[in-house]
């Protein structure tokens, strides 16, 4: 029995990749074939658009897959969402569907938008968000560089951000966020149902969320002298409890802890000055609480 799994093609899918590497699952893409190699017998893989990814998930055609929450519920598909994976192309964080105008026009709110046309790729959501907001206006659908369409094509746009630049970039301002989306880990309802295919997603459910939870962080051993533990402990911080153990000196501690690698440079000059040796920073691929 081999599990069907679809990576997403396009903007997420080096950083799919890169996260499947640190969850211990090598995937090998080839410019040739939209069929992934990865070092698991026991999965298949493909690749698919994430916007797509939710219908053939939905369909049965994949057991699972990988794809924005958007796209799911842009194509209204009934699939299992097994886990958020907050991350995205330049970021891990997650991202917004905006709903955007020129700076030099007069728009101010959505309201402002009554009878005007709005360019985005996501059609469905957004005629749901200005439903619901009672506005009536004309969705349509754009086949990319939604950024440059205002004001000659389109009076306004709904496109998705991570920081702003872009949209910046082709002067225009954001006026209001229509949804916010991350990656989500999803299974067709009948493969969610069977043991084997259930079993084998929550590992890489697992496997996923544990190299998300590591992003950022490092590993933080050092030995310090029984006498000088408590003046290195108060260098860490305080949230954090380090595993301390003796050595075969009975004199002398191993200390190690996890800490975010942004604060690791000013801290380890703080640990050497109150007394830790062998100070080793390493890198971390899982934290699995």
């Amino acid at each position: 029995m081999k599990l069907k799994l679809g990576i997403p093609k396009g903007s997420l899918e080096n950083a799919t990749v890169d996260l499947f590497r640190r969850a211990g699952y090598v995937i090998t893409v080839s410019t040739r074939s939209y069929f992934p190699a990865i070092d698991d017998p026991e999965i298949e893989c493909m690749l698919i658009r994430a916007q797509e990814m939710a219908r053939y998930v939905e369909d049965g055609i994949l057991d699972a897959g990988l794809t924005g929450r958007d796209w799911v519920e842009e194509n209204g598909a009934r699939v299992e969402a097994i886990a958020d994976l907050v991350y995205a192309k330049q970021s891990f964080g997650k991202v917004r569907w905006v709903l955007a105008v020129p700076e030099s026009s007069d728009f101010r709110s959505v309201k402002d938008l009554e009878g005007k046309i709005i360019a985005t790729e996501l059609v469905a959501t957004t005629e749901r968000y200005l439903k619901a907001h009672g506005v009536t206006a004309k969705v349509e659908f754009s086949w990319g560089a939604t950024e440059v369409k205002p004001p000659v094509l389109a009076d306004a746009i709904v496109e998705v951000t991570e920081t702003g630049s872009s949209l910046r970039a082709n002067k225009l301002k954001i006026i209001d966020t229509v949804l916010e989306s991350n990656t989500q880990l999803i299974a067709n309802t009948e493969s969610w149902k069977d043991a084997w295919k259930r079993r084998k997603l929550e590992d890489i459910r697992m496997l996923l969320e544990g190299a998300i939870a590591a992003l950022g962080k490092v590993g933080l051993m050092l030995n310090v002298r029984q006498d000088q533990l408590e003046a290195v402990l108060k260098v860490l911080p305080a949230l954090k409890r380090p595993t301390v153990s003796h050595l075969s000196d009975r004199e002398w501690l191993a200390v190690n802890t996890i800490l975010d690698e942004s604060t690791v440079r000013s801290i380890i000059p703080r640990l050497k000055q109150a007394g830790a040796q062998g100070i080793v920073e390493y890198p971390l691929n899982k934290i699995v609480m």
